[in-house]
């Protein structure tokens, strides 16, 4: 027999974007270079570079990407009509601050937010703002190699203060730092702002990686964090500033003593790190040893642990897509696919067809396992189904049959209802990419999230015309009953 799960009355359902990805307009009204401006195109075989300038005849995806920013009152009044209760999206750095070093906003930067945020309110959409998504100008990774210097901290305190005294009166909810775990891995050069910045694979550069430069900048960026995070209490007591992670459930592979004791090894290093330091205010217990095994030398004071301490955040956000499962007693287990994250294949799970893992179960273990530890707000900001959808003509409507993207969907809301009956405090849901996008990982447009098909090919050629999928009514009934059948 069916159930139906309910979720909390003010449950904030909505969607997910980062500017970098949806915008485009990359150099209109003022914008300066970002380090996403620098990234090629690629696909699944090939991989995107990062430049040090713009080459000619070189396709750069997110120059245009889906033009939001001549479509977002369309866009809007789309989320609008699916029923969002918030939505969350990035503001891009160098559209307020082309090259960073200025001393006052670009603003006609301003002023697009200002546009944008009046048309979330006119619906009644609560805007959730995440202040720096994977990019900063690069006139910053220029002058001092971003996050490898601490110099970039007054920097990001300067565009973020700018931002919230801008906005505040309506942005009730901010993130610091998208997915700032993600630092920590080694492609950190470009979640770091392009550091060690020059032609090379994003997301294969190993020669260059430094595990201790990358765990420098982290700690800068907790710097920047905390000290934005205490200042915004002061500023304005209404205002809740939450982090936000990269969450990977991670299993053993086997029972195997070895395998168990690697599943909790990497579970500290990938989950909790960062999420001790940005909730509970100081390094884990295990942070020392870590340092010590990978002889990291550290720039940390006595004053960043005070102020580690002082800018705790309010709530939790997290991405979530697939699982993963380690290994060290396998030598021939075969390597799964997945989002910045390496591990071997699940053989209870499906895979989507870029190979990612498909685990609604492991949502809930996830949440379970981070209110477990932290006791404050959660919300799932990143969640979803790529997959390369086909616009089909039905009854005189373009749409997308994406049944996949359903079943997808709808597992995970049902674990996330499940948590919830677990006690979890689960306030929101916002998954990635409502409106199809530039991907991160490859830059296609081929591999498609969203509730709304955007006409754009990797080429660049399209219409960029908006088409309802058929996810996009299942979504709009969920919200609207606020509730979901098993």
């Amino acid at each position: 027999m069916s159930k139906t799960y309910s979720f909390p009355k003010d449950f904030l359902w909505g969607g997910a974007t980062a500017a970098n990805q949806l915008e485009g307009a990359y150099n209109e009204d003022g914008k300066g270079l970002s380090t996403m401006d620098l990234l090629t195109g690629g696909d699944h075989q090939t991989p995107r570079r990062i430049t040090r300038q713009i080459e000619d005849n070189t396709p750069y995806p997110n120059h245009m990407a889906v033009d939001h920013y001549h479509h977002y009152k369309e866009d809007v009044k789309l989320f609008a009509e699916m029923g969002f209760k918030t939505y969350r999206f990035s503001i891009a750095w160098s559209r307020i601050y082309p090259n960073g070093l200025e001393s006052e906003p670009n603003e006609k930067g301003l002023e697009f937010y200002d546009n944008l945020i009046a048309e979330l309110k006119k619906y009644h959409i609560e805007p959730l703002v995440t202040i720096s998504h994977f990019e900063n100008p690069i006139g910053l990774t220029q002058e001092f190699n971003a996050w490898a210097s601490r110099k970039m901290i007054p920097q990001y305190v300067k565009f973020a203060k700018t931002v919230i005294k801008r906005y505040h009166k309506d942005v009730k909810y901010w993130l610091t730092f998208n997915e700032i775990n993600m630092l920590a891995k080694p492609l950190g050069a470009y979640m770091g702002g392009g550091m060690y910045l020059g032609d090379s694979e994003v997301f294969n550069n190993t020669e260059e990686d430094s595990t201790q430069l990358r765990y420098q900048a982290l700690h800068y960026q907790f710097l920047a964090s905390a000290e934005i995070v205490d200042w915004a209490h002061h500023y304005d007591s209404s205002l809740k500033m939450g982090c936000m992670m990269a969450y990977r459930m991670i299993y053993p592979l086997t029972s195997h003593p070895d395998d168990v004791r690697y599943a909790q090894y990497m579970t500290e290093i990938n989950n909790f790190y960062c999420g001790d330091v940005q909730v509970k205010g100081k390094y884990p217990y295990f942070a020392q040893k870590f340092w010590n095994d990978h002889n990291l030398k550290l720039d940390i004071t006595d004053d960043d642990l005070k102020l580690l301490q002082k800018g705790k955040v309010d709530f939790y956000t997290f991405s979530y897509y697939q699982s993963s499962t380690v290994t060290v007693t396998q030598d021939d287990a075969e390597k799964a696919a997945g989002n910045f994250f390496n591990g071997v294949k699940n053989p209870y799970v499906e895979r989507s067809a870029w190979g990612w893992e498909i685990d609604p179960v492991g949502l809930r273990t996830a949440l379970n396992q981070i209110y477990e530890r932290y006791e404050i707000p959660l919300m799932v900001v990143e969640n979803g189904l790529g997959a390369a959808d086909q616009l089909v003509e039905k009854d005189g409507q373009y749409t997308v049959e994406d049944d996949y993207r359903i079943d997808y969907l709808h597992d995970h809301i049902v674990e996330m209802a499940k948590a919830i009956d677990d006690g979890v405090n689960l306030v929101g849901y916002t998954p990635w990419g409502c409106i199809d996008l530039v991907s991160a990982s490859t830059g296609e447009m081929t591999k498609r999230y969203g509730f709304i098909y955007v006409d754009k090919n990797d080429d660049g050629t399209g219409t960029y015309n908006r088409y309802k999928k058929k996810s996009f009514n299942w979504y709009k009934n969920v919200i609207a009953n606020n509730a979901i059948d098993d």
